[in-house]
Order: structure tokens, then sequence, then C-alpha cells
């Protein structure tokens, strides 16, 4: 007798406050963990899906309803929680925020699930079908051979990337990130040939490494980070991708020769800040081990295999004024950078920061779970020793405006050029700060006559004769080798 069909709807909600990165299909990534719990979950369950990203949750007929989300969309998960509730759904909900929230969570749905959900998705499905569900769960590290790979066909959006995690846990620490809080200090590395299986799977042109710490920091990380990318060549993954690295990746030359070869167009670097204070504000101490001084080289070891950097940058520390802005302004504008990732320093639950700056009550957004929808890093939500809250966020806005108008987004494009001779990584790298700009300038973005749009300009037609005069240079970039990369971005493929 085959067992009673039931049916599992997965949610990823999405911030309504703010659009953020959703603002653009080449920025909406497919939740990797809602992939991860659909191959979990047993083949009697009917599963789907809907992405707040592309299309807005509504009540349908299903046995259970499971949400992740990160901490600035948590408002709008327990939102959905809530009408699910009403109409007799049953609730459950895990992910970053509720890992490091349990406790509020519970309040909200039914069941939280804490931690990595391998090894206790399965003991909860149990206990739900046997009509005896508990309100909490506690994963723990899932040993790597029993990460899964993930179930892809539930995701039937136009995502433009392809997600893969080579690896997990992070051993730095860093006091603003919660991945060592979630995923534990020891690095855990998937095997190469599985990892590779998964890269033949995907379907989309362009690929995501997620790893928070793509090539650890030893001899073992940059032979295994060597092996995977000469297996995506032997293998023939014809992707151009982009990873997320410390900036040891820029320290031995194979890496980096075989990382290009397998089609590494865009690094994202963990760079934070270009002084000592800086970095020891944030207690990032790989950078500070290396030391400023070494941005430079390392930079120009990456450029000259064809990678370009897309650099995260942190601005209000503690020891940060208005002066300290505008000179880490002034550096990544004048730095190897090719796009910029530039961000408010915000304290996440489950930090070292947070919960230092709770224990000093300096959090000033601290009506929860309602003002959790401002932390998504664009959102001053406390000060400095230096600064108010609302003088960090005038700051910004002006050090934001500096870094991604038209004039100086198409500079950085063609420095891009003649830094890396790739002109698939200015593409790129175009492209990444036109998103990023919009993130950050969403306030000034709309149909008035002093308003931008969403190419960044202005809608009365005032432009520069800079961008005028290079103008025709991107009609022929086009021509020449941007034309097939266009549909990649806008996510036709």
């Amino acid at each position: 007798m085959s067992e009673k069909r039931k049916k599992l709807l997965l949610v990823n909600p999405v911030n309504r406050e703010s659009a953020g990165l959703v603002n653009d299909p080449s920025t909406s990534f497919m939740p990797l963990g809602l992939g991860i719990i659909a191959t979990l979950t047993p083949d009697h369950w009917d599963i789907e899906f809907i992405d707040e990203s592309f299309e807005q949750f509504s009540v349908s007929r299903v046995d259970l309803v499971g949400l992740t989300s990160f901490t600035s969309n948590a408002p709008r998960a327990y939102e959905i929680a809530s009408i699910c509730r009403e109409n007799g759904i049953y609730t459950v909900m895990g992910g970053v925020h509720a890992s490091m929230l349990p406790e509020e969570a519970k309040g909200y749905v039914d069941t939280v699930i804490a931690g990595e959900a391998e090894l206790i998705w399965p003991v909860f499905l149990c206990d739900f079908e046997a009509g005896n569900p508990g309100q909490f769960y506690q994963g723990s590290a899932t040993p790597v051979e029993l990460i899964p790979q993930v179930r892809r066909d539930i995701f039937k959006y136009p995502y433009v990337n392809d997600l893969v995690q080579t690896s997990r846990g992070c051993p730095m620490g860093c006091d603003f990130c919660s991945v060592t809080q979630l995923c534990g200090k020891q690095y855990r590395e998937r095997n190469i040939e599985d990892v590779l299986d998964e890269m033949e799977q995907t379907t989309r042109p362009l690929l995501f490494i997620v790893d928070d710490h793509l090539v650890n920091n030893n001899k073992q990380g940059r032979e295994r980070a060597i092996r995977l990318f000469k297996g995506m060549v032997d293998r023939g993954i014809k992707k151009l991708w982009l990873g997320q690295a410390s900036m040891n990746f820029a320290d031995d030359e194979e890496v980096l020769y075989w990382a290009a070869r397998s089609g590494c167009t865009l690094i994202l670097l963990g760079v934070e800040a270009e002084t000592t204070e800086a970095l020891t504000d944030v207690k990032k101490r790989l950078n500070l081990k290396r030391g400023v001084d070494s941005y430079e080289n390392a930079f120009k070891r990456i450029h000259k295999h064809g990678i370009a950097i897309l650099g995260a940058m942190i601005f209000g520390m503690e020891s940060d004024g208005r002066k300290e802005l505008m000179d880490r302004r002034d550096f990544i504008i004048k730095s190897g950078i090719d796009a910029i990732q530039a961000s408010i320093l915000t304290p996440l639950p489950g930090t070292g920061l947070f919960n230092r700056m709770k224990n000093e009550n300096r959090i000033v957004l601290n009506h929860f779970p309602d003002d959790w929808k401002y932390y998504h890093f664009m959102h001053a939500t406390t000060g400095t020793s230096k600064m108010t809250r609302d003088e960090l966020q005038e700051t910004m806005e002006e050090v934001w405006w500096s870094m991604y108008n038209k004039d100086n987004i198409r500079k950085m494009m063609f420095r891009t050029i003649w830094k890396t001779r790739n002109l698939k990584a200015a593409y790129w790298v175009y492209g990444a700060n036109h998103n990023y700009g919009r993130v950050v300038l969403e306030n000034m973005i709309n149909d008035g006559p002093d308003g931008l749009n969403r190419n960044l300009e202005w809608n009365s037609g005032k432009r520069s004769i800079f961008l005028k005069l290079t103008d025709f240079i991107l009609i022929i970039l086009y021509a020449i080798s941007w034309n097939k990369m266009v549909d990649r971005f806008r996510g036709r493929y």
C-alpha cells in the first residue's frame, strides 16, 4: 500500500521595505539551503517553491510550509508564517536568523530548526508525519560525506547563476560575521569528484561558488583548490564563475592560473578596510597579519591572470569618523578594486559585534523583530565613537554617490579592461557596480525629473562630456564581445 502523498511548500521571503539585490535577475540568488531540504525530503512529498524575488507568496492547500531567512527578511518570514497559521497550515523555519535567535522565532512559527539541517530535517519530518512534531530541533555540524547534492529542479525561476558549495565552516571568526557561529571553525571539504559531478548537472551559464572561504589558508587548501579548478577544465565545465575568498587567494600563482583557466572571472575579496585601526575594530586577523601594505601586490597578481576583484568594504567601524569614511572611499576609488560592495557595519545577531553592542546598550534600532528589516547593511543601525547613527547614514549617502555615480563606474570599467585585459571581466564589473549602485541609491531611483533611472542616469537627460565621448567605445565593446553576455546577465540563457 502506497504512502499518502503530502505537500511541502518552501518559501524564500524578501524584505518588503528594501528591494536590495533582488532588484535585478542577475543578483537574485537561489536559496541553496532549500534545495538541500528538497533533497532530504522523502519521495511521497510533493514539493513546491516560491521565491519572493520573483513571485509573492500566496496561501495554497499544503500540509507544511518551510521558511528560511536572513536577518533583514525575518519580519517578512514571520508575516508569512502568521498567514499560514491563520489558515491552519503548519510552519517550520530554519536558516541563519532562526539559528541565531531560536527563542524569538519560536514565537512566530510552529517549529524552529537551528543549525545545519541534514541530520535533523528527517527527524522532524518523521515526528511531523507521526503527529507529534517538536517546537525546537538543534542541528549539528554535518559530516562532510553526508552533505548531499542540491535538488535543482525546484528552482523554476530565471536565476542567472547556479550556486554550488564545495566546503563548509570558516576558521576566521571575524567579529561581524555569523558564519563561524553557524557552521563552526572546522573547514569541512566536500569530495572534489562529488562537487564536479554536481557542477556538471548545473544548467545556467554563470556559476557562484558560495564557500565563505574558498581557499583554506594552508598548503592543503591550495592543493585542493588546484584539483578543483583543474577538474573543471578536464571535464569541460565551461562556466564563468564568481567565488568568495580571503586575501590569501592571491598567494599562489598556480591557484590563480587554474582558477582563471576554469572560468573564474570575478572574485569577492574580504578586504573590509585599509587601515590597521579599522581592521582591529572588527578583528579581521588575517588582513592584520598580512598588513594593509600587501593589498596592492595581491590585486596585481589577481589582475595578471585576467580576474577582476569585487572588494567587500565596510564603513562605520568604531574608530570611523567622517574623515576615515572619506579616506576609505578614496582608497577604494584609487586602489585596484574593480567592483565595490560598500556596506555599513551591521551588528547581526549571533556575532561578537552584536553581543558587545547589545551589552553596551548601543543598538539604536532595537524594536525587534520589526526593526530587523533595517539590518541589510545599507542602513545605519548604530553610530561610532565619532559619529551618531544619523551622521553615519548621511555621510554614507555621500560616499555611495561618489563611488556609484555613472561616471565613476564607467571609469572603473575601463581600468578593469586595462588591468585584466579581459573584456568579459570588465562587463561583469560594469554590471555589478550598476547593481550595487541601484541598491545603495534606491531612494534616488524614481520617475521624477530629478530622479535616476535604473541605468543610474538622470531622467532629465543631463550627462557629462565623459559619458558622451565614451558611448561609442561601449557600442564597439557590445559588438565585439558583450552582446552574448547581455542575455546571460539578464537571465535569458
